[in-house]
C-alpha cells in the first residue's frame, strides 16, 4: 500500500504531534511504501515570517530522521521542491466547487480562532488533495477529526474522473488509532496555537519547569483525587508503564500524594522516553547541509513518481505535453 501524509512547519514539534501522528507514521515505514512531506506550502495561510518558515521545516526534518524515519526506505521531502503539486492544484481548482469548500469544518474552526480568512486558507483543501492524488496515494493516515479532509479529495478524484476520464486512483483515509486528546500545560488540548506545548527535543530543565506548571485542580494533599480529571495523569498514561500506572491510579484514590510528585515523576518519564534519539539530534542540527541533502533527493524520489500522474491530467484535459 502507498501511504502518503504530510506535517506542517509551523512550530517546533511536541509531544501532542508525537502521539497524535510521528509514531504512527514512523510504525508504518515497516509495512507500507511511505510518502512523507513537509507542508511548508500549507503552513504559509498564516503568514508566518520567512525565517520562521526555514527554521521550522528544517527541524521538522531533524525530528523525523532523529526518532527514526529510514530515509532510503521512506519518501521524504519538502512540499515546495515539488512544483508540480502547485500545477496540479489549478487544475483540480477548475473542478472544484465553492460549495464544497464552504462546506469544510476546518476553515470555520480557523477562522473561528482569529485567522484571517485568505484565499489560501479556503482552498487549502484543493492543494491537499493534489497533495494525495499525485502519488496515486492508498491510504492518507489522518485523525478522526481531519476524516472531511479526505471525503473532499475523494469528491474532487471523482468529479475530474467523470469529467476527463480515470486519472486518479480514489484514496481511502487511514483513522489513527488515537490516543485520548493530549492536554498541554493548561489543560486545554495540546496545540502550538495555544502556546501550551512539551517540545519533543527541549532542554531538559525546560521540560521539568513546563511539567510543574501543569494546570491541576486545589484538591488537599491528604484528600482523594481522581485520576480521570487530571491532566498530570493523562499524561502519565502516554509515557509510563501499565504497573507504574496502576500505582499511580492508586495513590490518586488512597489520598495523601500531592500532585507535585506525579509531575516530577511526569518529567522524569518524558525526558527518558525521549533520551535515545536526542544525540541523533544533536548530530543533526550540527550538519544542517546533510537533512537539506536528504530532503533534495526526497523531492527527486517524488517528483518522478508524481510527473507521470500531472501528465496524465494535463493530456485528459487537453493542455498537451510539458516541455
Amino acid at each position: 500500500m502507498r501511504v502518503l501524509s504530510g506535517i506542517q512547519p509551523s512550530g517546533r514539534l511536541h509531544i501532542g504531534n508525537y502521539f497524535g501522528a510521528m509514531r504512527q507514521h514512523l510504525e508504518m515505514q515497516a509495512k507500507h511504501e511511505c510518502f512523507y512531506f513537509i507542508a511548508d506550502y500549507h503552513a504559509l495561510t498564516s503568514n508566518p515570517s520567512p525565517q520562521a518558515v526555514a527554521e521550522y521545516t528544517l527541524a521538522v526534518a531533524m525530528d523525523y530522521m532523529a526518532l527514526g524515519l529510514d530515509a532510503e526506505k521512506t519518501v521524504f521531502w519538502r512540499q515546495s521542491d515539488m512544483p508540480e503539486v502547485t500545477e496540479l492544484t489549478w487544475l483540480l481548482s477548475c473542478v472544484t466547487p465553492m460549495s464544497l469548500l464552504q462546506k469544510c469544518v476546518s476553515y470555520k474552526d480557523k477562522i473561528a480562532q482569529g485567522l484571517s480568512p485568505n484565499h489560501g486558507l479556503f482552498a487549502y483543501p484543493v492543494l491537499q488533495a493534489a497533495d494525495i492524488l499525485i502519488f496515486q496515494s492508498d491510504l492518507v493516515p489522518v485523525g478522526a477529526d481531519q476524516k472531511q479532509h479526505i471525503e473532499v479529495t475523494r469528491d474532487i478524484a471523482m468529479r475530474f474522473n467523470n469529467a476527463y476520464g480515470e486519472v486518479f486512483k480514489i484514496p481511502e483515509d487511514h483513522i489513527i488509532e488515537s490516543v485520548a486528546v493530549v492536554p498541554g500545560i493548561d489543560g486545554r488540548k495540546m496545540s502550538k496555537s495555544y502556546g501550551n506545548t512539551i517540545e519533543i527535543f527541549e532542554p531538559e530543565k525546560s521540560i521539568r519547569s513546563k511539567v510543574m506548571k501543569i494546570v491541576t485542580d486545589s484538591t488537599p494533599v491528604d484528600a482523594t483525587k481522581d485520576p480521570d480529571k487530571c491532566n498530570v495523569f493523562a499524561l502519565l498514561k502516554l509515557f509510563a508503564p501499565a504497573q507504574e500506572l496502576a500505582e499511580w491510579g492508586q495513590r490518586y484514590r488512597a489520598g495523601g500524594m500531592g500532585y507535585g510528585e506525579a509531575k516530577k515523576r511526569l518529567a522524569e518519564l518524558v525526558i527518558e522516553h525521549f533520551k535515545p534519539y536526542r544525540q541523533k539530534r544533536a548530530e543533526l542540527e550540527g550538519n544542517p547541509q546533510i537533512v537539506d541533502a536528504m530532503l533534495k533527493k526526497g523531492a527527486e524520489r517524488a517528483r518522478a513518481v508524481a510527473s507521470p500522474t500531472l501528465l496524465a491530467a494535463r493530456k485528459a484535459i487537453g493542455l498537451g505535453e510539458r516541455r
